[in-house]
């Protein structure tokens, strides 16, 4: 209840930017109520996944500690907001996002900005892998869940890098769900039962590639990713920081451990959680808390009063 606390607060912060067009100004209200809220978090927490980092945005940076130093050595991974551009347009799917593991477990990708990546529920493990062709991976998929090709939705970020790879699915008989930003939802709706999105593929975020990964050893998905550097000084920068750019990386591999705490709150509306609405004097916020030790997922509901953040 601390981390959401946290992710309600960047999350009610961030609602008078929304459609404003400025996503640096919203992203700067979420971090620095998202900071302080960490402050008083039971914890010692050190951020290995940062974000803002790689187009000058405002961040908590890696190495930051953030807790109160009381409590259990953490691992931290931190959107603010996941889906700036789109807090900044107005459009669906902006989330606040805390991940959490052991100190030591969570893999610091942070010189290499995206991650080429493949997310699916359970069905998809040991049958999907990014080393074979994504017709191959529909088509496995699709007898692994019994179900034909034709009924399997694949999300896919809408960037002109993923033309080609949008292009192959739909001529393996498969649908698109194209996101315009916020892999991280994308991932964990690929892995819950109850949505339409049977896999989400293609180039993200490295640091959504490892917030993903702690909420996908909650739900009991499949994931695997392979770093993807943008040029050679990105992959040089990798290589310095210890990295092993080449290798397909698998969930352990990006959060080792089975001790993981994920949190979202909505900044607007979206599939996996609804987004901050006025209601009369109140301000209410939905979340998701998902947690892998108990493999439990729990929706927290809450209606804050809106005279204190006013």
């Amino acid at each position: 209840m601390e981390l959401v606390r946290a992710t309600e607060a960047a999350a009610i912060r961030a609602v008078p930017f929304i459609g404003r067009g400025d996503k640096n100004a919203a992203d700067k209200a979420a971090v620095d109520a998202m900071r302080v809220f960490l402050g008083t978090v039971n914890f010692d927490g050190l951020i290995v996944i940062g974000e803002g980092e790689k187009d000058d945005a405002p961040m908590l940076f890696n190495g930051e500690h953030v807790g109160n130093g009381r409590g259990p050595a953490c691992d931290i991974a931190v959107d603010p907001i996941d889906g700036t551009s789109l807090t900044a347009a107005g459009r669906q799917n902006a989330i606040s996002v805390i991940a959490v593991s052991d100190r030591g477990t969570m893999l610091d990708a942070s010189s290499i900005f995206y991650m080429d990546k493949i997310v699916t529920g359970a069905a998809g493990r040991g049958v999907v892998s990014l080393d074979q062709p994504i017709a191959d991976n529909i088509r496995d998929l699709a007898q692994a869940m019994k179900k034909p090709v034709g009924e399997i939705t694949i999300a896919v970020l809408d960037r002109p890098r993923h033309a080609g790879l949008i292009d192959a699915i739909r001529s393996a008989g498969a649908g698109t769900r194209l996101m315009l930003d916020g892999d991280v939802a994308g991932g964990i709706n690929a892995a819950r039962y109850e949505t339409r999105i049977d896999m989400c593929v293609g180039v993200g975020g490295s640091p959504e590639g490892i917030t993903t990964a702690c909420a996908l050893k909650a739900l009991g998905g499949y994931m695997q990713g392979r770093l993807a550097p943008k040029d050679d000084a990105e992959r040089a920068r990798g290589v310095a920081a210890g990295l092993d750019i080449d290798k397909l990386l698998e969930i352990d591999d990006m959060v080792s451990g089975d001790n993981t705490f994920f949190v979202a709150t909505g900044v607007t509306d979206g599939g996996l959680v609804d987004g901050v609405r006025r209601k009369g004097p109140m301000i209410r916020t939905e979340s998701i808390v998902l947690r892998s030790r108990s493999g439990t997922s729990r929706r927290v509901i809450a209606e804050h009063l809106a005279e204190k953040w006013l």
